[in-house]
């Protein structure tokens, strides 16, 4: 029988098998992922009680419930609405120089922005949103929907914004509900916001509203708002290492001109794949990568964290190694 020749559509098949067989991989960059994802909504639900705690030792249930009588009893009164962030800070000091550039130490009001929704800032700035959190925590939401790509941002990262990229953004924010304001929130957005939402006495803006709390507890605020920006961090990272491997995999496909090659593979990466799953096509090829070799080389590319004790076995292999070359 002669070897069925591969062409970019049977190329393009293959690649997506192996993607989805690279995502349900259990390697460590998945597992760190999984992890800052399961540990983050018991974290966000005791710092959420916390900053209750704070901000109710500065507006009062009787004083809210004040609030309250005044503004539904005069038609000129607006003082008080439901919010879900809020600005903490605390009497500090910071080092600074002094006219001999000797560093001395300051006193300075320590404050930053602490926003609770699903599309809250992770910086810090009142006027900064950060959609990736909720592509993060959500992934596997926005994974089984259609047209919609929770990985858009990082497969773009670097790359000049696009209608390619704005099109699942818009998707993404649609389904999970973080565009157009709380009047207009698919379930996601509203479950998650509904947890987090109190009643605040003030103006409009988040400023106006500036709560003071100590630095332990600011602390925890901040530690809270980090492991935010960690759970994105590790979604990136899962899915940087998966296209890394990706671009090596079409690289190997676009040089092989057979599909028992591409097949061989496959096998070599753990995905099982016949020629009766391939449309047959005819195509030519460029340069061919030994697929054992490769399979190799792309494995190599994740589980890339290496333990204390692991860096030590591997230092004793190379000088055992290194000793028996010079004797």
């Amino acid at each position: 029988m002669s070897r069925i020749r591969l062409n970019q559509e049977y190329r393009n098949k293959i690649a997506n098998r192996m993607r989805v067989h690279l995502e349900q991989e259990d390697t460590q960059e998945k597992e760190a992922y999984l992890k800052a994802r399961e540990e983050m909504k018991p974290l966000q639900d005791i710092t959420w009680k916390l900053a209750e705690q704070i901000v109710r030792r500065h507006y009062t249930p009787e004083d809210v419930e004040k609030a309250w009588y005044l503004q539904n009893k005069f038609e000129n009164v607006n003082t008080i609405a439901k919010d879900s962030c809020f600005h903490f800070g605390y009497q500090g000091q910071v080092e600074e120089r002094d006219e001999n550039d000797k560093p001395i130490m300051k006193d300075k009001y320590i404050e930053s922005h602490f926003d609770f929704r699903l599309n809250g800032n992770i910086n810090g700035n009142e006027n900064s949103r950060d959609m990736d959190f909720g592509y993060a925590y959500f992934r596997d939401e926005l994974k089984g929907r259609e047209g919609c790509n929770p990985d858009i941002n990082i497969e773009m990262k670097d790359k000049p914004s696009n209608p390619h990229q704005q099109k699942f953004q818009d998707a993404n924010d649609k389904y999970l509900g973080t565009n157009g304001g709380r009047e207009n929130q698919t379930s996601y957005a509203r479950e998650w916001n509904n947890d987090y939402v109190l009643d605040l006495i003030g103006r409009e803006y988040c400023r106006d509203r500036s709560i003071a709390c100590n630095k332990e507890e600011y602390d925890v605020l901040m530690f809270w708002q980090q492991k935010k920006g960690h759970l994105i961090t590790c979604h990136e990272k899962w899915i940087e290492s998966i296209l890394n491997q990706m671009k090596e995999i079409k690289v190997g496909l676009k040089g092989y001109k057979y599909l028992d090659e591409a097949i061989e593979l496959c096998t070599e990466l753990g995905l099982s794949v016949n020629d009766a799953e391939i449309i047959r096509t005819n195509s030519t090829g460029l340069v061919i990568y030994n697929p054992k070799n490769l399979a190799d080389r792309i494995k190599g590319m994740k589980n890339k964290n290496i333990s204390r004790e692991q860096k030590i076995a591997l230092r004793k292999a190379y000088d055992t190694q290194q000793q028996s070359q010079q004797k």
